[in-house]
């Protein structure tokens, strides 16, 4: 079996336990081969957590989920030193704490104080942890996929810009159409009724064989310097559009960049390619700008998402030479 092959089961497992949101499955599958973590954002009973599920079922990885309260403290995350009596003498061993997964599910991320955010900083961006003085490395396959939910705000610790920006993607979620809801229901009266299969799993080698793969994606010089274009026009919007200038607080970082490459990159592998084009930029641009673009007062007070912000930077932004002609 291919590492193409393995995604494409992956792919086809994920949309089987989530239907009519493959847009979702394309997008935790993007995460998972950029090595990078994810924030999606949706309303209640959309799946998320389903989805989360779905993948880890379907690879031989160890599948951990933290469910964020505001009581939760950074050792139920990361783990501590506990002591342990041994034939009448006090020992202390190290508690590894649910972090220590592949697969790991933050569910509901903005309810837990941001000391706690805070601590999965350096998990999230290093692949390891530091508990009691000890430095313990992650597991080589890691990825955090963290929830949130934007309607109830009350009670709630948003992320700061720091921890957001170390997400690859802030992926949103939404409503299925009707015909999908359907078959959405008589999926979940079929599994009360039917003892659930067990499929053979895909391995973690084939996961990092893919994401070799993915790394041999080409960029032409002439679409890198696109790429940086599109972040220096969020930094520096004045000279693209007196609108984007109103618009835009703080733009995009360095890691938005090495982002959108990455992401475009996986989006070129996945349609077949060996090549990264511009539509592939502009696929995943949304998702990686989303969660970057700081907005002016005078934009939030207006109402305007950033998604249509990220709209009018596509549009000002001149397209590559080779594109244009």
């Amino acid at each position: 079996m291919t590492p193409r092959e393995s995604i494409k089961i992956l792919s086809d497992r994920m949309n089987e336990a989530i239907i009519g949101q493959k847009h979702i499955v394309n997008r935790f599958i993007m995460g998972l081969l950029a090595d990078g973590n994810m924030l999606v954002e949706g309303l209640p009973g959309l799946a998320k957590t389903r989805a989360v599920r779905s993948m880890a079922d379907a690879i031989d990885a160890t599948f951990s989920r933290i469910q964020f309260t505001p009581d939760l403290k950074p050792s139920d995350v990361m783990g501590s030193e506990r002591i342990y009596e041994v034939e009448g003498k006090k020992t202390y061993r190290l508690h590894k704490g649910p972090i220590f997964g592949n697969i790991i599910l933050a569910d509901e991320i903005n309810r837990a104080p941001s000391m706690v955010q805070s601590a999965m900083l350096e998990a999230m961006e290093e692949h390891q942890v530091t508990i009691a003085g000890q430095t313990l490395k992650l597991p080589k396959l890691f990825i955090v996929l963290a929830t949130q939910n934007p309607i109830e705000q009350e009670g709630t610790f948003p992320l700061s810009e720091a921890q957001k920006d170390r997400f690859f993607m802030h992926v949103k979620i939404d409503y299925v159409n009707m015909d999908s809801e359907y078959r959405m229901i008589q999926m979940v009266q079929n599994e009360k009724h039917h003892q659930k299969v067990q499929k053979e799993t895909i391995s973690q080698e084939m996961i990092f064989a893919a994401r070799d793969e993915v790394g041999k994606v080409k960029i032409s010089e002439e679409l890198g310097k696109y790429i940086v274009e599109l972040v220096f026009s969020t930094r520096y919007p004045m000279r693209y559009s007196k609108q984007l200038d109103v618009m835009i607080d703080v733009g995009v970082s360095p890691r938005g960049s090495l982002a959108l490459t990455q992401c475009a990159q996986v989006h070129a592998w996945m349609k077949g390619r060996n090549e990264v084009a511009v539509q592939d930029v502009h696929s995943v641009i949304h998702d990686v700008f989303r969660h970057r673009i700081i907005r002016s007062e005078h934009t939030r007070f207006s109402g305007i998402q950033n998604d249509a912000i990220i709209d009018i930077i596509v549009k000002a932004v001149p397209l590559p030479e080779s594109v244009r002609h």
